[in-house]
């Protein structure tokens, strides 16, 4: 049975619909998700317009969690109110054709309008890949991060259980950050190796600004031997980004999946990078 979109009435008392999209896209070409204005190329200013496009009307999106520019996204969850009805496959395939190549639209579901976006997740799942060969490859440029010593995946796990738990992230998170608290609930964190590919596997109810390219930067510092195991465990207490190291490229940073309630209707389960799936 097709779920009904949930209606409320906006300031000038017409009735309008929400809807819940699942997003992919290459960070490439982006300067990250937010419109910063008419002249930078950003993903929700792309998905804004194809949007308003389809509806014929002003649309504006609410996205689950922003990504910095470079970083990429296969299942970015994001609702708009809209003033006209559509059927879910026009906001799909209509909201495609007017975006630009990097950003396509896979999903589009009815919601009630108590869903939001942001603040109806309970937990947010990135994975950093990383292509661990002294030589460099000629492939997935931008898609990818390379690291040229030798990593021991086992002792960045080790080290990444440090995060796990509820606690002040403050020594990786951006000098710039803007969040109220630095306080996060780190879920998960799992590196394993495929090969030449060390993927890092970390789920948290929220992150800070580069929260996990610092986490990476850290990971790979600790897996190439530079420092121990318990340099992670001592730099949260630190509560210092400065004491820190070098803040890891966006090149292999994914958004993999959003958590919801199951009530809320929007497809479970990660949505893993083409060409680059390990298990998940």
């Amino acid at each position: 049975m097709r779920r009904k979109l949930g209606k409320r009435a906006n300031c000038s008392g017409k009735l309008t619909e929400r809807v819940a999209l699942i997003v992919e896209y290459c960070g490439i070409a982006f300067h990250g998700w937010q419109t910063q204005g008419p002249l930078t190329a950003t993903v929700q200013q792309s998905l804004e317009r194809g949007l308003s496009e389809v509806a014929s009307s002003e649309i504006r999106v609410v996205c689950a969690g922003r990504t910095d520019a470079g970083v990429h996204a296969t299942k970015q969850v994001v609702h708009f109110d809209s003033p006209v009805s559509r059927p879910c496959r026009a906001w799909v395939r209509g909201t495609n054709a007017h975006l630009p190549d990097g950003v396509a639209v896979q999903t589009a579901t009815p919601v009630s309008n108590r869903f939001h976006a942001r603040f109806s997740a309970r937990w947010r799942r990135y994975r950093y890949l990383i292509h661990n060969s002294a030589i460099r490859g000629g492939l997935m440029q931008g898609l990818i991060t390379r690291h040229h010593r030798p990593l021991e995946e086992h002792l960045m796990h080790m080290a990444g259980q440090a995060l796990l738990g509820e606690q002040d992230f403050t020594s990786v998170r951006a000098a710039q950050c803007q969040s109220k608290t630095p306080m996060r609930n780190v879920m998960r964190c799992a590196v394993t190796r495929h090969g030449d590919l060390v993927v890092i596997d970390v789920v948290a109810n929220a992150f800070l600004l580069h929260m996990v390219r610092n986490i990476a930067g850290v990971l790979m510092d600790i897996g190439a031997g530079v420092r121990p195991v318990v340099w992670m465990r001592e730099l949260l207490d630190a509560r210092d980004r400065s004491i820190g190291c070098k803040t890891a490229a966006p090149d292999g940073l994914y958004l993999i999946d959003v958590g919801y309630p199951a009530s809320s209707g929007i497809e479970a389960g990660p949505r893993l990078p083409h060409l680059l799936s390990v298990a998940a």
